[in-house]
């Protein structure tokens, strides 16, 4: 049984102005039950910032679901996303979403989103 991961992403930062965006690759992420993958997400600034990054699920016609948050050296997760299979931390400009024992519930699109604190 095969899963598709589908990846998006998009970039808020309403109290600044520049180039602030997130980055992830292109195209569909295939893979099978029990399995783990990296969803990947860079991020860039065009200022001196906190970053906070957040990973959402949609599936369907569904609004998206919050998954995640990353800051610093932790990460908070929503209370249906256990960290034990659902984990991402922020490095070098990076936050990769990893999944681990994946099940065919995961068959969905996600969001990474950035917001910076301070401008």
């Amino acid at each position: 049984l095969l899963i598709h991961l589908f990846l998006c992403m998009f970039s808020s930062s309403p109290e600044c102005k520049g180039e602030d965006r997130v980055t992830q690759p292109p195209g569909d992420v295939i893979a099978t039950e029990g399995e783990t993958v990296t969803l990947g997400c860079t991020f860039e600034a065009s200022v001196s910032t906190t970053a906070y990054l957040f990973w959402y699920k949609q599936d369907g016609i569904d609004s998206p679901k919050f998954m995640l948050k990353c800051f610093s050296d932790s990460s908070e997760n929503a209370a249906q996303f256990k960290k034990d299979r659902f984990n991402a931390t922020i490095k070098n400009k990076s936050v990769p979403l990893k999944i681990q024992k994946l099940q065919l519930s995961d068959s969905a699109v996600y969001y990474c989103e950035s917001k910076y604190a301070v401008c």
